[in-house]
């Protein structure tokens, strides 16, 4: 009887040994296949970039039928469009495609829209149920650049309207496969240089606020129109040309941060980042939803506005944004970047440009060659010289004399600091010391930080506090190099090289954090096979 027992006991310690190795070995599997999955999302977020769409205006009498325009852009391979409203056969057009579409409430609705809700539900079912999901509508603006329409008021209207459509998106339980936000151009900053100064015109905090606020809460975009372009034309003698295209060869140095910025579209968008950090509204992610070049232009924009330009600017924008690139500010951070716009448009008002900013006449031709998925889109090299804008020893850095006391003295501070250039010559009883004035100390010193960084118009910006001129400054012993000075050149680029490994840096920290999300994983996988054993 012992014995059976003993038997009895051992079988069943044979048994429950082999159960716990079956159950080892299944976590074991489900441990893989976690691991597997997560990998695969490490994979994917490694990869995945920015999205690329263009805006579909109809501004224009000439236009081919929205039907011929959807095979249009089916051809070319762009998968996201804005449009301006809601237009029934636009929409139609759009049906079972797997384009997704950005719909929009006019400026004139804004009022209707924000005074009862009735009116935004009776809207939602004729309007945009019909043709919903057989068209792929994944955002609805409400309202388009509202703060710059004299005849809106931002803050009674846009915030309850889109209070209103996100109601009414709710009732019908679409309000997560929607997103609702509104667009804005850059005119909501009152300082956009340098981009750690970033700021919101104060002005606009009675509609900012709330509106930030219902973004937040959403997880809504922060939707923006940013045009570089225009910063050149209204300035290009203190604007770089290659810095706006996205080609320069010299960096400007941000003085809070040292980032270094290579174009202004970066750093346009990262003074936004700056300026909804400040406000505290810290997880808002950032939208482009305009963004282009004109490819023709009235007599004081013919020097900016061409198909070369056009082509370079959004060539570097598409390719900018599908490889994941993000800002010095946010590395590697995808955004998604809407070109404006499909078709040049007869019937805008105002300069010849307006009129211009098509990638295909109405004849549904190419005004030039531009590739939506990136994969054929290389920044272009500066090597050829053609858009260079060194200057050699024909041209000096002088202090403007419409720039503000406040500007001068930053740029100063900075350009004797963390832009090394010698300063001793405007000290006192030194040679530059005299007049003993902020123009003409801030004078001296863009001239040396201008020559030492290959005389570009970037190096001579200065946030627009420097610009250049054609004769010699130089006045008594007072002697203003030319050339390219070199006396501090070696520990300028020093400083560049070291400004840049703190940018990338940036990137260290997600990548520790994806990776400690898997390792865990790959140990607990090993443990356990070796329990299994």
């Amino acid at each position: 009887r012992e014995k059976k027992l003993q038997t009895l006991f051992a079988e069943e310690r044979r048994s429950s040994k082999k159960k716990k190795i079956v159950q080892l070995s299944s976590m074991a599997r489900g441990f893989k296949l976690i691991f597997a999955i997560s990998l695969l999302l490490l994979l994917l977020d490694c990869c995945h970039g920015g999205k690329v769409g263009v805006c579909y205006g109809r501004s224009a009498d000439d236009l081919p039928t929205p039907e011929k325009v959807v095979q249009l852009i089916k051809q070319h391979n762009i998968q996201y469009v804005r449009i301006y409203d809601y237009n029934p056969q636009v929409l139609k057009a759009f049906g079972n495609t797997s384009i997704e579409l950005m719909i929009g409430v006019p400026n004139s609705d804004l009022n209707a829209f924000s005074q009862f809700q009735s009116n935004v539900d009776t809207w939602l079912k004729n309007s945009v149920l019909p043709y919903y999901p057989t068209t792929k509508i994944t955002y609805i603006t409400v309202g388009a650049e509202s703060t710059d329409d004299p005849h809106i008021n931002a803050s009674s209207f846009v915030v309850p309207a889109m209070q209103n459509v996100l109601t009414a998106l709710r009732k019908v339980g679409l309000s997560r496969r929607i997103k609702v936000s509104t667009t804005l151009s850059l005119g909501v900053l009152s300082r956009s240089f340098p981009p750690s100064a970033g700021a919101f015109n104060s002005s606009y905090a009675y509609f900012l606020r709330p509106m930030l606020e219902f973004l937040a809460e959403h997880q809504s975009p922060f939707m923006i129109d940013l045009y570089p372009y225009y910063a050149y034309r209204d300035s290009p003698n203190n604007v770089s040309l290659d810095y706006v295209l996205f080609e320069s060869s010299s960096e400007v140095i941000d003085p809070n941060t040292g980032l270094l910025y290579k174009n202004m579209f970066d750093a346009q968008v990262d003074a936004l980042y700056y300026a909804l950090t400040a406000l505290n509204f810290r997880t808002i992610k950032i939208m482009v939803t305009e963004t282009g070049w004109p490819t023709k232009g009235s007599p004081k924009e013919k020097a900016a506005a061409s198909p070369d330009n056009a082509e370079t600017y959004n060539t570097n924008v598409i390719r900018h944004t599908v490889t994941n690139q993000g800002t010095p500010a946010k590395p590697g951070e995808s955004m998604n970047v809407y070109i404006f716009s499909l078709f040049n448009e007869n019937r805008k008002t105002g300069l010849e440009s307006e009129r211009n900013w098509g990638l295909f006449y109405p004849d549904q031709t190419s005004v030039y060659q531009l590739d939506f998925t990136g994969k054929n889109s290389l920044f272009r090299s500066n090597s050829s010289g053609t858009n260079s804008s060194g200057s050699g020893s024909n041209s000096w850095c002088i202090a403007s004399s419409k720039a503000s006391e406040r500007d001068l003295k930053g740029a100063l501070d900075w350009a004797c600091g963390p832009g090394n250039v010698d300063c001793t010559a405007i000290q006192p009883s030194q040679p530059c010391f005299q007049p003993d004035t902020l123009v003409s100390h801030a004078s001296f010193v863009f001239n040396s930080y201008f020559q030492q960084n290959r005389a570009t118009d970037v190096a001579c910006s200065f946030g627009g506090a420097g610009v250049k001129v054609n004769k010699d400054p130089s006045y008594d012993k007072c002697i203003y190099i030319s050339a390219g000075g070199n006396k501090t050149k070696a520990t300028n680029a020093t400083a560049l090289n070291s400004s840049a490994s703190t940018s990338r840096g940036n990137e260290l920290p997600r990548w520790i954090l994806r990776l400690c999300l898997v390792i865990p994983l790959l140990f607990g996988l090993q443990t356990l096979n070796s329990q299994a054993l």
